[in-house]
């Protein structure tokens, strides 16, 4: 069966700097379950690219295999796609990033995507320091095969059937952290107020910028014994603090008390507010990031919202010297200059 969504939207929709309203960001009709908080990120993703005026053709939204990646069909539907194969979204990426360096890549993955058949593909992503936004969308399970629990599932929680999960859980974000990622985070599908600035943040961000979305999976894991369901999430999140993501084209006039707030400057000049940080948590130092979460944890709690941010790494194209213009946009002059350029660079070895 498909899906279109109604052509009639209300007159008066709130538009952007560029004219756009939400629905010009939309994509077809979820055919998710209903209730799945794949859809309320979904819904933050459109919202946060249409606050930003992100000109669409300007974004390029990609995934691999499952649920979660089933979701770019949703949103930004006049924006380029490519859905990979199976844990093989970041090299897609990669590759398309090397080719052409204006677009903004946002990667979508799932739990099982990313953190079993993906996890090779996650790590170098992170290693290289690709210019990227990597969302994951994570239910602890396997949605799209009956439920069983995936490399993300707490152990001794439950799933649907009711038997405990005997193994250990890898967490993505202290995995990322471990592995450099420079810009690390965590939210509640069910929390836009939070998650909403947090993919603005990232978008603005240079570099690779994970956001590991808790997203309940309402048919095989929403259980009261289940350590990702809704119940659970919202009794044992602890946030970092109040997020609030400012644009840098818009004056900056925030005022706080002293020691309450945190702000973090973007490489673009944007802002984010951290209000009401917790004593001795530094989300410019690793090793207070660690110990926040390794501390979070052993409380049974989840720690959201911004873990870590490095400002001053350099990205994947500095690192490399790569070209600024776009692969497509060189000429055959630019790509064959003659024997004399060869002979320079001969000579330059020699």
């Amino acid at each position: 069966m498909s899906f279109i969504n109604p052509g009639f939207r209300h007159p008066e929709l709130p538009i952007n700097e560029l004219g756009y309203t939400k629905k010009d960001y939309e994509g077809t009709i979820s055919t998710l379950c209903a209730g799945c908080g794949h859809d309320s990120i979904s819904g933050a993703i459109i919202r946060a690219v249409h606050e930003l005026s992100i000109p669409p053709h300007k974004i390029a939204k990609l995934s691999g295999i499952g649920c979660s990646s089933k979701t770019p069909a949703y949103f930004l539907g006049n924006s380029h796609g490519f859905n990979a194969v199976h844990g093989r979204m970041p090299s897609v990426a990669t590759g398309a990033a090397m080719a052409n360096r204006d677009l903004i890549y946002l990667g979508v993955s799932g739990d099982g995507d990313t953190a079993s058949i993906g996890m090779g593909q996650f790590t170098h992503a992170i290693r290289r320091n690709l210019n990227m936004v990597y969302i994951v969308m994570n239910n602890g399970c396997y949605g799209l095969t009956k439920g069983q629990d995936s490399a993300t599932a707490d152990e001794g929680s439950a799933s649907k059937k009711g038997e405990a999960n005997p193994f250990s859980s890898i967490d993505l974000c202290s995995t990322a952290l471990n592995l450099g990622a420079t810009f690390v985070s965590r939210s509640f599908s069910g929390d836009k107020e939070q998650l909403i600035p947090l993919i603005k943040a990232a978008i603005s961000h240079r570099g690779f910028a994970l956001v590991d979305v808790i997203s309940p999976c309402v048919t095989f894991n929403n259980s009261g014994g289940s350590t990702k369901s809704y119940e659970f999430v919202r009794s044992h999140a602890e946030a970092t603090g109040t997020v609030d993501f400012v644009p840098m084209r818009e004056e900056i006039t925030a005022h706080y008390d002293p020691g309450t707030s945190t702000e973090v400057t973007m490489h673009d000049g944007s802002v984010l507010h951290l209000r009401k940080l917790e004593e001795g948590f530094d989300p410019f130092d690793k090793a207070s990031a660690m110990t926040a979460m390794e501390e979070q944890r052993r409380a049974g709690k989840i720690m959201t919202g911004l873990v870590y941010l490095d400002r001053t790494a350099p990205d994947l194209h500095e690192l490399l010297d790569t070209v600024h213009r776009p692969l497509n946009t060189l000429s055959e002059s630019d790509l064959c200059p003659g024997n004399h350029v060869l002979e320079n660079i001969n000579a330059s070895l020699r």
